[in-house]
């Protein structure tokens, strides 16, 4: 459990995915809205997707495209289409901002702690989807904490970076009964295109030993071997 630390850090995250990695965070706001509505037509239809069930009441029938604007840039969604009838994601379209900023902010959360059951229920309670089952937002959850730590873990070999960048922010956070400090260690890379992009993000509880800067370090030297390192001062929030 957090002890209320004086920067929000959901927020400082969400802005180093907008600057540093935009299209990182387009694809997963669009990964997370695209697992929604296709948990919520399960629903309508009364079954999951190919799932055969005598309490199916419609069928799924393909997608349409509908361009999304967003703070991270423009996102293409795939809407799903029944058999009979037709499925609109209200809380999606209509209520847009309020959607984008609660997206964005869990994306933000799971990219540094993981997708959790509760975490999901919560975002869907914020949009006001109310067709969804508990089991449903279990599975959900299981399955995006696949794919986000996939997007954590997927292979830098565009190109080496021309320069690296290390910084860390410290946080007082309560663990086992006491107040200690957690450094939230970002490294950031500008690739050969001239961008810049999230190389990693490690939490640890000390900056030195096998926990902190030595574990942290080899991320960009695997990505991007010729590049120098400028560690940054840490910061205290």
């Amino acid at each position: 459990m957090a002890a209320g630390p004086s920067i929000d850090v959901s927020g400082w995250l969400e802005e180093q995915l907008a600057q540093a990695s935009p299209d990182l965070l387009r694809s997963m706001v669009q990964t997370f809205a695209g697992a929604l509505m296709g948990a919520e037509a399960d629903a309508v239809c009364g079954a999951g997707y190919g799932e055969r069930s005598e309490e199916r009441t419609n069928t799924r029938n393909g997608y349409r495209r509908r361009e999304w604007d967003t703070r991270a840039g423009s996102i293409s969604l795939a809407i799903p289409k029944l058999r009979q009838g037709s499925y609109f994601p209200d809380w999606l379209l209509e209520r847009r901002r309020r959607a984008e900023a609660a997206l964005v902010t869990v994306v933000a959360t799971s990219y540094l702690l993981g997708v959790s059951t509760r975490r999901m229920e919560k975002l869907v309670e914020t949009l006001g989807i109310t067709r969804l089952s508990k089991s449903q937002v279990s599975e959900m959850a299981k399955d995006l904490d696949a794919q986000v730590e996939a997007f954590r873990t997927r292979p830098l070999d565009a190109g080496p970076c021309t320069f690296v960048a290390a910084g860390a922010l410290v946080l007082k956070v309560r663990e086992g009964g006491r107040i200690v400090n957690v450094h939230a260690l970002l490294a950031t890379g500008v690739n050969a295109d001239g961008y810049r992009e999230i190389l990693g993000l490690h939490v640890t509880t000390t900056e030195d030993g096998a926990g902190g800067w030595r574990s942290s370090a080899t991320w960009p030297s695997a990505a991007c071997p010729a590049s120098p390192w400028s560690p940054a001062t840490p910061i205290a929030a």
